[in-house]
């Protein structure tokens, strides 16, 4: 198995690289992709700033973040909701047809990853799977069967923190966004932009005096049937659960 991973390595050096599809002059995918269960109404999010997070210097956020996987039973505010959606994916500007500029870095600004939310306990919002539109920092309910969170909780190998925690935070790589610049390499670096994002979501959290727990282990087919996609255009690639601070740490 351990030859699989080197394997992977070799063939997305820069020595194998074909030309990619911009350098042959096809055009560019679209910056987002919206799960096609979505509905049309939205959600529209109140500013980052109204979430007034705790006026922190950078050493102390840095050195409190933990990961925690045991939460207070007490809700998220859509403010608080907001803040973190925006530090972890939010847009700062658009620039054309081909890239976007936000509140974390990407390879080549192409961003390839979305957004969907579990909502257990937030304020405002029905339990269930969201998705969240960052062009328009909105948020589109994603109807999906019944106990999403339980599911998404057995995918993930029995993990009971996506339960009892506020929100859950599931990201999708789009593939072709990624490797419409870079071919095969596109691989390596969307799963670097995904570790980008889900640090900003440790801070953020800490910022606002909750707390963020990272998951990496689950069944991807598994995964990909609660979310209800195709896993050749998006796939997960990364999850991490929300709350209250009010248990272990890790």
């Amino acid at each position: 198995m351990a030859a699989i991973g080197r394997e992977f390595m070799r063939l997305t050096r820069y020595e194998f690289a074909e030309r990619s599809d911009q350098q042959q002059g096809v055009e560019p995918p679209p910056l987002t992709r919206r799960h096609p269960q979505a509905g049309a109404e939205t959600v529209p999010l109140p500013l980052p700033q109204d979430a007034q997070p705790a006026p922190l210097d950078f050493l102390s956020l840095v050195t409190s973040r933990e990961s925690r996987r045991e939460y207070a039973d007490l809700p998220l505010s859509l403010a608080e909701l907001s803040f973190l959606l925006w530090c972890t994916q939010g847009v700062k500007q658009v620039c054309g047809r081909h890239a976007t500029l936000r509140t974390v870095p990407s390879a080549g600004a192409r961003h390839a990853l979305e957004t969907y939310l579990i909502v257990n306990r937030v304020d405002g919002l029905d339990p269930g799977l969201y998705q969240y539109l960052p062009l328009d920092h909105e948020l589109a309910a994603v109807p999906v069967s019944p106990g999403v969170a339980r599911r998404v909780a057995a995918a993930c190998l029995g993990q009971e923190m996506l339960v009892t925690c506020a929100a859950a935070f599931i990201w999708t790589a789009v593939p072709y966004r990624m490797a419409w610049r870079y071919g095969q390499r596109a691989y390596r670096y969307l799963h670097l932009d995904a570790g980008h994002v889900c640090q900003n979501l440790y801070l953020a959290a800490e910022a606002i005096g909750c707390g963020a727990c990272a998951i990496a282990a689950f069944h991807d087919d598994a995964m990909a049937e609660v979310l209800e996609l195709d896993p050749e255009e998006e796939f997960v690639i990364y999850l991490a659960t929300v709350g209250r601070c009010g248990g272990k740490a890790g």
